[in-house]
Formats: C-alpha cells, structure tokens, sequence
C-alpha cells in the first residue's frame, strides 16, 4: 500500500489482534469461494470467523474492504516459481501452476470469484491488480535466469514474458470457458520461450520481416 494514512485493516497488530485479523480474512476467502462476493455479508463473514460484527465494521468497512484486505494478505504469502534450468520447462512448470490453480488446487473457487468480484467492484479490482502484479514481479525470476544463460537477449521484459505465457491460459479458463489440454500448456510455453529468445519482448516490437 502506498496511502500515507491507514485504512481499515491496514494495520499489522500481534497477539489476539491478529489471530482475529487472519480468521476474518480467511473467512471472507471462504465465503467468497463458496458464495460468490455477491453473496457475501459481513454477518456471514463474522459468524464464520467468529469475530464480532462491530469489530469487523470496524476494521474493514464492507465487504468491499474485507475481500480488498484479503487479496492483499494473500500476496504476504511465500510463492516462488519452479526454477528447472530451461526457459521453455519453466515457463511449461509456471502455467501448468497457473492451471492447477482454477481447476484442482482448493483454493479453486477462490481463484475465480476474486476475478469474478473484480467486474462488480472497483476496490476489489485494485486488490486483485497488486496480487497479479506481485505475482508477475516474482515469476519474473524465470526469465532474469534465463537471460543469464543466453536463452533470451538482455533487455527482455521479463514480466511481459510471463503475461504472454499465462494469457492463452486465461482466456481458455475465464473467457471462452474451453478445457485447458497438456498441449495448449505446452505451446503457450513454446511459443513464447521461441518468442522471448528471437528479442520479441525487447524494445517495441514492430511488423514482422518478410
């Protein structure tokens, strides 16, 4: 966050504090994968926490700035890529996580009603841009260590590497709504590790040369 003064459930307090801070948060990410954030109340948040409604009135404001905090206390999370060695397995091992977790991992729910609630709330949004973004910074690993080997010339765009290999993926989860097969995981990674190591995410790109 970078606001100067604090908004509700900004704060980092220690002891009961912030035992109820993390059983709220967990339970407005509960309720947002079984429910959907329209349906989400702070009542229902309160009840499955078992923290006061007035204390959750409090701190959050809303369910708005409930689901806002916990898509930030999500990125305090430890994440990091699978680091193999190859551009390609990589970038193979990070949409295959990417996939995983819209379809098996058990925060599966979660993963879609936050992208869900970011077209019916604009705070929402916000919170879910910063967790993408963060995100996108640390997969970024991928490919700095790539460049180190000469997989792809320096001055690649890391993160834009990362967008361009995730993109297919989403579109088929959260547009078309198409089954997402070994082989579209496998040319999402292909192309773009063929395209990061011809210079296609350095400078700006122009047409392509007959």
């Amino acid at each position: 966050m970078t606001s100067q003064h604090p908004t509700p459930g900004d704060a980092r307090p220690g002891g009961r504090t912030a035992r109820n801070t993390a059983a709220v948060l967990q339970a407005t990410l509960d309720e947002l994968g079984e429910r959907g954030y329209g349906a989400i109340t702070v009542d229902s948040v309160a009840a499955r926490s078992g923290v006061h409604k007035a204390t959750v009135y409090r701190r959050w404001g809303g369910v708005d700035g409930l689901v806002r905090a916990a898509l930030e206390h999500s990125t305090e999370r430890h994440w990091e890529p699978e680091l193999t060695g190859s551009l390609y397995t990589d970038l193979l091992r990070l949409v295959e996580t990417v996939t995983s977790g819209f379809t098996e991992a058990p925060e599966r729910e979660v993963s879609a009603a936050a992208v869900a609630a970011a077209f019916e709330s604009e705070e929402v949004a916000e919170a879910l841009h910063r967790f993408m973004s963060d995100r996108h910074r640390r997969a970024a690993v991928i490919v700095t260590e790539a460049i180190a080997r000469g997989e792809a010339p320096r001055g690649t765009d890391a993160e834009e590497v990362i967008r361009s290999a995730i993109a297919p993926v989403y579109y088929r989860l959260l547009i078309s709504r198409e089954p997402v097969t070994a082989d579209d995981l496998r040319r999402a990674a292909s192309i773009t590790a063929a395209a990061a190591a011809a210079g296609t995410f350095t400078g700006t790109p122009g047409p392509p040369t007959p």
